[in-house]
C-alpha cells in the first residue's frame, strides 16, 4: 500500500510543473511541499499540498490562477480559488496525471506539522504501517475528510502517535512487533475504551490523556473542546479534532472492525459452524 518509486517520481514532476509557473511569476518565491507527500504517508488518491512563501500583502491567488490556466497545467474546469476559506487556497487537478493539488501562501503550520510527523516516524518505526492501513480503511468508508464528517490525516496521525506513546506493553520503536495485533488494539482503544465525552489527547511531554476541563482552561474565546479533542502539539489552544463532526461515526467503524478482526483471530474461530461464509 505504501507508494511505489514511480508514484513518487510522477508526483515530483507535478510539483516541478507548478513550481516552474510560480518561479516564472515570482523568481524569489520559495515553494515547499507539506502534508502526506512530504511525509511519505500518502495513498494513490491523496492530494499534494504546496505552500508558497514570499512577500505579498495579500495572497496573490488570482494571479497564480491565471498563470496556471495560461500554461495549461490544470484540467480546465478543475481549478478553483477558495479565497473565503480559513486558509485561502487554490485547488486544481494536474492535467497529465489527474493528481489533485492544493496551493496556499505563507502558511507555516503545514510545513512544521510535516517536520513533527517525520520526527515521530523516526522514533516509532511502526507508525507508517499503521497509518497507511488506517487511512485506506477510512477512505473506503468515506470518513477520511473533515468536510464529509470524517477525521483529517493529521488527527489520525496524532491518535496513532498517542496510542503508541501510551501503549502499556509494546515497544513501538522495534520493527518486529506484531502489526496485526497492534491494529486490533488501536481499533479496541478508539472504538471501545476511549472516553470521547470526558477525555482529550495530549502528545507533548511523552503523551497523556487529560480531562476536557483542563483543556478548556487554555482554550481562547470560551471555545469548548470538541467530541474528538486533540491538543495541537504545535499550536497551543488549538483543538485539532474540532471540525470532525462525525467523530462518533468513526468510533463506530473502529468498534465494528475490532469485533470482526478479534472474532477472526480468536482460537475459537476454527470451530464456528459458519466459518466458510465469513
Amino acid at each position: 500500500m505504501s507508494p511505489r518509486p514511480e508514484e513518487a517520481a510522477m508526483r515530483r514532476e507535478v510539483v516541478q510543473r507548478i513550481e516552474t509557473v510560480i518561479k516564472d511569476l515570482w523568481p524569489t518565491a520559495d515553494v515547499q511541499i507539506f502534508g502526506s507527500f512530504s511525509t511519505g504517508l500518502y495513498l494513490p488518491t491523496s492530494d499534494i499540498d504546496l505552500v508558497v512563501f514570499g512577500k505579498w500583502e495579500r495572497p496573490p491567488l488570482q494571479l497564480l490562477e491565471q498563470a496556471l490556466r495560461k500554461h495549461n497545467v490544470a484540467e480546465p474546469y478543475s481549478i478553483k480559488v477558495l479565497d473565503k476559506a480559513t486558509v485561502p487556497i487554490i485547488k486544481l487537478t494536474d492535467q497529465e496525471t489527474e493528481v489533485k493539488v492544493d496551493i496556499s501562501f505563507n502558511v507555516e503550520t503545514g510545513v512544521k506539522a510535516a517536520r513533527f510527523i517525520k520526527e515521530y516516524m523516526k522514533k516509532y518505526s511502526l507508525l507508517p504501517y499503521l497509518i497507511l492501513v488506517l487511512k485506506q480503511f477510512l477512505l473506503q468508508r468515506d470518513l477520511n475528510e473533515v468536510f464529509t464528517g470524517g477525521i483529517s490525516s493529521y488527527s489520525l496521525i496524532l491518535m496513532a502517535i498517542s496510542f503508541l506513546q501510551l501503549h502499556p506493553r509494546i515497544d513501538a520503536r522495534r520493527a518486529d512487533e506484531n502489526l496485526g495485533m497492534l491494529l486490533i488494539e488501536f481499533f479496541e482503544l478508539y472504538g471501545r475504551n476511549f472516553n470521547y465525552l470526558k477525555t482529550g489527547i495530549r502528545i507533548k511531554n511523552g503523551g497523556a490523556y487529560i480531562a476536557k476541563e483542563e483543556i478548556m482552561k487554555v482554550m481562547t474565546n470560551g471555545y469548548r473542546p470538541s467530541m474528538l479533542c486533540i491538543e495541537d502539539p504545535l499550536l497551543p489552544g488549538n483543538d485539532v479534532g474540532r471540525s470532525s463532526y462525525g467523530a462518533m461515526q468513526v468510533k463506530q467503524v473502529f468498534d465494528y472492525a475490532y469485533i470482526v478482526l478479534s472474532h477472526a483471530v480468536s482460537p475459537l474461530a476454527r470451530s464456528y459452524p459458519n466459518r466458510d461464509s465469513e
